[in-house]
């Protein structure tokens, strides 16, 4: 079976302080959704959002949400195999890289 690349919004409901112009992390992890949905078509992966400060059972991600409060990040973090790959105001370009990397191709 064929691991579905799984990539990961964190965030809170409270802006970030630094990001009080920015979209909320919800609003980030929605529209990042639709914005891969398009670009990869009929390619399989999966989004999900983490709220920091009430995160899932699941330790790995438990782990994580913890780590981005304890070292200040910008939220959202956005991450692919435990590697982050934007953080506060995430690029899709690199965003997008990092999927080709794991051999999705963009149409």
């Amino acid at each position: 079976m064929v691991k579905v690349l799984e990539i990961i919004v964190y965030g809170a409901e409270v802006l970030c302080p630094s990001c009080v112009n920015l979209p909320s992390s919800r609003e980030t992890y929605e529209w990042l959704e639709a914005a891969l949905s398009r670009k990869f078509v009929d390619q399989t992966f999966k989004i999900t959002y983490v709220d920091i400060h009430h995160p899932p059972e699941d330790d790995a991600k438990k782990a994580f949400a913890q780590r981005v409060i304890d070292e200040d990040l910008f939220y959202p973090v956005v991450s692919i195999e435990d590697e982050i790959v934007g953080e506060g105001n995430p690029k899709l370009k690199k965003i997008c890289a990092e999927m080709e990397r794991y051999g999705f191709k963009a149409v």
